[in-house]
């Protein structure tokens, strides 16, 4: 008798076997390559502004040369398609000792610091709270030899709560001309670079700073990396209009991007891309 019930069901997983392991077989993230489409419209895209481009670049690195010491080109650390890591082009916008001045700026924070006491000394790096967890800063910034933060929005640590963060309104920080090519994205042209050089495409999911890609490395984030690198992407274009985004309706878009990424999609969304420039909202 137990002996046909073991045939029974060998012969059953025999009969079956296809389908019963159709649901179970592992489907890795495949990475895809740009194709020769994207590819080659990404450097006739990417070239052709830079020669368009070419005197406001000029311009603007004269400007930034002019108002502050320091280098005019920065770059971070970015984790782009496959976790990738390669170098990511800005120009400066801040005053390269910007951490050094904080304690100087004490007096403009938004809050009350009457009975706060500062805990940085004059040699030390002022860290924001994901940097604070670390014990140094997750987000460096290198160019010329000189290097800072990414996360430059103000912030610094108070002694009696740990963890409390403050922020400075109109950031002085920020130099004339970094704060303009701020408001209008220009900081972000240097990157027309890293697309020539195969970094990033016109059209991916942003290239993440490495402290953030280590953490979506689980089944539910990971396919967002499987996608190319990009300098617009899905979730710019679905947040006009849209309002504040959380950080899961925006990764949950970028692995939609992953999932559907062709050329065609990339047109309508370059397309898409344009008129938004033009809508007042801050992305």
């Amino acid at each position: 008798m137990h002996q046909a019930r073991v045939e029974k069901r060998i012969n059953f997983f025999v009969r079956n076997w296809t389908a019963l392991t159709k649901s179970l077989a592992i489907r890795p993230n495949v990475i895809r390559p740009i194709g020769l489409a994207k590819r080659t419209f990404d450097i006739f895209f990417a070239g052709f502004a830079l020669i368009v481009l070419f005197p406001l670049l000029v311009l603007v690195a004269l400007s930034i040369w002019l108002e502050s010491k320091g280098p005019v080109f920065y770059y971070s650390l970015r984790a782009g398609t496959g976790f990738k890591v390669f170098r990511f082009y800005k120009f400066r916008s801040m005053y390269v000792d910007a951490d050094k001045k904080i304690k100087d700026l004490m007096h403009l924070n938004q809050y009350d610091l009457d009975r706060v006491e500062q805990k940085t000394t004059a040699g030390d790096t002022v860290l924001c709270q994901d940097c604070l967890q670390a014990g140094k800063c997750q987000y460096p910034l290198y160019g010329d030899g000189v290097q800072w933060c990414e996360k430059d929005g103000g912030y610094f640590s108070a002694a009696n709560s740990g963890s409390a963060f403050f922020k400075i309104a109109n950031d002085p920080r920020i130099t004339k001309i970094g704060n303009f090519i701020r408001n209008t994205s220009i900081d972000e042209l240097p990157q027309l670079w890293n697309v020539i050089k195969g970094d990033m495409s016109i059209v991916g999911n942003r290239p993440l700073p490495i402290y953030e890609a280590e953490k979506l490395t689980t089944d539910r984030y990971v396919l967002r990396f499987a996608a190319p690198a990009g300098i617009t992407g899905l979730w710019q274009v679905e947040k006009r209009g849209k309002g504040e985004m959380s950080e899961e309706e925006r990764l949950l878009l970028d692995n939609k991007y992953a999932k559907n990424q062709s050329f065609s999609n990339d047109i309508k969304l370059i397309l898409k891309t344009i008129p938004a420039l033009f809508q007042k909202e801050s992305v």
